[in-house]
């Protein structure tokens, strides 16, 4: 009998015989379902970007690819190695490779127009650096939609040593998000209607149904006040599955890409979401998961059923299934409109059933930011204890607005109310009240009754280095006018904005994210670690990227160790790309004068 690694080889030899090499699907590239077998790294790589057809289930895509695949080939590196990787350019228009949460010179950072002026049409850039940390990180374009159409590809660096993580075999797990139509066209539908995607809109039965649960009162109350933003309480991502089919290594639900386990293994998951646009919900119903590294640093081990993956996160996460059977890999989006899937199984063509689909979800009153004092909505001490008893049952600890914490452990959950700035016609409206929610799991997963993880329960595995306090700190504001689809930084638009945000080189600061918009944002900062304050002391969380939920005050600390101008920005690519970018640059007084 012919197996499947062989099948692949020779379906791809016979292909390639015919001129059709490249309509192959993402995994007969690059070897996804293998045991682990230790350190197969390799200190150089040639990529070659250019456009591709790659199947996707039964259809046939047009893309940007690497290597003529999508996502692009898995490169593995080891702790101290120095990477080259050399990237030749085959399309029409310049192009650009950003190595995700690595820590590299500025130049090799893969910006341009930030840190160097892209990979031209027909040339071969190298990018050379060295590596020093290891885990779990992505590569993507950085250049207009390229990533959308299908530059970006997993990056694992193994570690020096010993791994501290113990497991059998390993998968990485590539999400994403694919359209047929132009993400050009999808910019420009969302110019004209911010809302152009959404076909979940509230109707009048709704509004009924709400009157039932709140009474009259505070049903009209809420619709009149979401009027006033002209905002729906059911915008929850800008693009859908109304055009978006949803990805797990590059293969669409129905060609059920699957992980093979022996019964009593420990199987290491490497979650990474390299969606455009798009927040996953991942559980895998019957397994428990071992969350062991978020965002390519390890963290001390939380055991959890479902968690979400902010776009351009990673989650390592440890799996033992026991059973001669198949599980479901479910990445549900947070909008609920689609879903990525695919399965676990002792043996290939083994599937389970698919969880039930649940309800999209509704934005509420703490989404707009609203002062509650003495409003009678939906936040009344009933529904906080209703939320208390939900995040007791997941069996997490629930700080509640107004607690203080020890002012060594974080900042404090007490809400503050907004400055006189409104941020000009970029922002549409502002948070009146702002406040940690590092301790919600976020819209949709407010009522789960099993475990979900939550910002609060990571914890890094080794003490933070730096042990200053920050010398100042920096507040920026989250804008937007969803309207008329603009995305900013305290109002201002990246064409705006005529000079960076300064670092003072070495300085230890806090960076503060104010959301003034009723989105989530995952904000991700190029070329330092923020240091998520979640209540973890020492140990906080190292992360390149962070999910700021709405009308959210988020804090991070940062040691400005890095010279040279760096990338900020929504990891949102239409948000991006219509203008929540800024240019961070440290600098040093000393040389300066």
């Amino acid at each position: 009998m012919i197996n499947r690694r062989r099948f692949l080889g020779q379906s791809a030899a016979l292909s390639a015989a015919l001129g059709l090499g490249r309509v192959l699907p993402a995994y007969a590239m690059w070897p996804m379902s293998r045991p682990y077998l230790g350190a197969a790294t390799r200190g150089e790589y040639d990529l070659t970007i250019g456009a591709a057809d790659i199947a996707l289930g039964n259809d046939i895509a047009r893309a940007t690819a690497i290597n003529g695949s999508v996502p692009g080939p898995l490169l593995r590196f080891r702790e101290g190695d120095t990477a080259t990787l050399r990237v030749t350019n085959e399309l029409d228009e310049d192009t650009s490779i950003h190595w995700h949460g690595i820590l590299l010179p500025p130049h090799m950072d893969g910006v341009p127009g930030v840190s160097f002026d892209g990979i031209p049409a027909g040339e071969t850039f190298t990018y050379q650096f060295e590596l020093g940390q290891s885990g779990t990180y992505w590569y993507h374009s950085h250049s207009g939609f390229q990533e959308q159409t299908g530059v970006y590809g997993p990056l694992i660096i193994d570690p020096a040593d010993s791994d501290p993580v113990e497991y059998d075999r390993e998968y990485v797990v590539v999400l994403g998000d694919w359209t047929f139509a132009d993400p050009n066209g999808i910019l420009a539908k969302l110019k004209k209607m911010g809302g152009y995607y959404n076909f979940q809109r509230r109707t009048v039965g709704d509004f009924f149904s709400d009157t039932g649960d709140r009474g009259l009162g505070a049903a009209t109350s809420e619709r009149l006040r979401w009027g006033a933003m002209r905002m729906d309480a059911t915008d929850i991502a800008d693009v859908t599955g109304h055009t978006y089919t949803y990805l797990i290594n590059g293969m669409p639900p129905t060609a059920n890409w699957t992980g093979l386990f022996v019964p009593g293994e420990r199987v290491r998951l490497r979650f990474i979401n390299a969606g455009a646009a798009t927040y996953f919900d991942v559980r895998i119903p019957g397994l428990d998961m071992t969350v062991v590294q978020a965002d390519g640093q390890n963290v001390q081990p939380v055991t959890v059923d479902e968690f979400r993956i902010a776009i351009a996160e990673t989650y390592d996460v440890i799996v033992r299934p026991t059973e001669d059977r198949a599980y479901t890999l479910f990445a549900e989006t947070m909008d609920r409109s689609g879903y990525a899937s695919g399965t676990l199984a002792p043996q290939e063509g083994m599937s389970a059933p698919l969880p039930e689909r649940r309800p999209r979800p509704v934005r509420t009153m703490a989404d707009m930011g609203m002062d509650m004092s003495g409003m009678e909505m939906d936040m009344s001490s009933a529904a906080m204890e209703t939320s208390e008893e939900a995040a007791a049952h997941a069996g997490h600890a629930m700080p509640m607005p107004g607690m203080e914490e020890d002012a060594s452990m974080g900042p404090s959950s007490e809400p503050v109310a907004h400055g006189p700035d409104r941020h000009g016609p970029g922002n549409s409206s502002v948070a009146e009240m702002s406040r940690s929610r590092l301790h919600e799991p976020g819209v949709g997963l407010e009522d789960a009754e099993h475990r979900v993880l939550l910002y609060t329960d990571l914890k890094g595995v080794n003490p933070i280095h730096d042990h200053r306090e920050p010398g100042r700190e920096v507040e920026l504001h989250l804008t937007g006018n969803m309207e008329r689809y603009m995305w900013s930084f305290d109002g201002k638009k990246f064409s705006q904005a005529k000079t960076p945000i300064e670092f003072e080189y070495g300085e230890r600061l806090r960076l503060t994210f104010v959301n003034d918009t009723m989105m989530e944002h995952p904000i991700h900062l190029h070329g330092m670690w923020m240091e998520l304050e979640n209540g973890a002391g020492m140990h906080r969380p190292r992360k390149h990227t962070v999910n700021v939920k709405p009308a959210e005050r988020l804090s991070v600390l940062v040691t400005a160790d890095a010279l040279g101008k760096w990338a900020m920005h929504c990891h949102i690519l239409y948000h991006m790309d219509s203008g929540m970018f800024r240019v961070v640059e440290v600098v040093d007084r000393a040389v300066q004068e």
